[in-house]
């Protein structure tokens, strides 16, 4: 039996529109020039059916993705990195760098990659005088967090180099809430410290789990 998309006429299969008419393509039809295959159109209709908008789908994990049928390890991996290029740009408007004034800005920049990380990742969000971000959010450690294994000077490295004026580190707990450890109050305070000594403030440190996040800061941990 032909499939969806081998039924229609050229002109309305998903890959011409995308090329000619992309403004005016439903959610399906741009997802289904992006999966490609003769059964385009019906795994696109079953990424909408299982995860409800395109929100849910950027919310996915890649194994949830994978459930749907027709979707393997490559196209799960394709769409992830079509749906995260659709953020970076949401995030840059006219070129302009993010600007960080909370800790809801930088848990909005943070909280979709973080969230869904199997390992525990430690980043930091390099920031110029005015508190915005430089560049791209730097990955120092992954695994298990403690301080015995995270050397300072590597947290503040990336704003030496930088010339940043500030940074604002975050890690996540992949398996249980964001609750602070002693741990991570330890780490916190000695960036503080160090960064005091070196002229980078650091402006606060998130821990982010399932759909939340702490701010360190605001509980007034590791920053006295």
């Amino acid at each position: 039996m032909p499939s969806l998309v081998e039924r229609l006429p050229l002109r309305e299969r998903p890959a011409w529109r995308v090329a000619y008419q992309a403004e005016g393509c439903n959610l399906v039809e741009l997802i289904a020039a992006f999966v490609g295959g003769e059964r385009q159109i019906e795994i696109a209709q079953a990424l909408i059916g299982r995860f409800g908008s395109l929100r849910g789908l950027v919310r996915a994990t890649p194994v949830e993705l994978q459930a749907v049928l027709g979707v393997g390890p490559s196209t799960g991996a394709r769409l992830r990195a079509a749906l995260e290029l659709g953020r970076r740009l949401g995030n840059s408007v006219e070129g302009a760098l993010p600007l960080i004034q909370s800790p809801d800005d930088a848990a909005n920049l943070l909280m979709h990659q973080m969230q869904h990380l199997e390992q525990e990742h430690l980043m930091v969000l390099l920031l110029d005088t005015r508190n915005r971000l430089i560049g791209e959010p730097v990955t120092l450690y992954h695994g298990s967090l403690n301080t015995s294994l995270v050397r300072i000077g590597e947290v503040l490295r990336p704003a030496i180099r930088a010339n940043a004026a500030a940074i604002l580190i975050a890690h996540n707990h992949p398996s249980g809430p964001p609750d602070p450890s002693p741990e991570d109050v330890a780490i916190t305070r000695a960036v503080v410290e160090a960064g005091r000594l070196l002229d980078v403030e650091c402006l606060d440190h998130l821990i982010v789990g399932r759909g939340r996040f702490v701010s360190l800061k605001s509980k007034g941990l590791g920053f006295g």
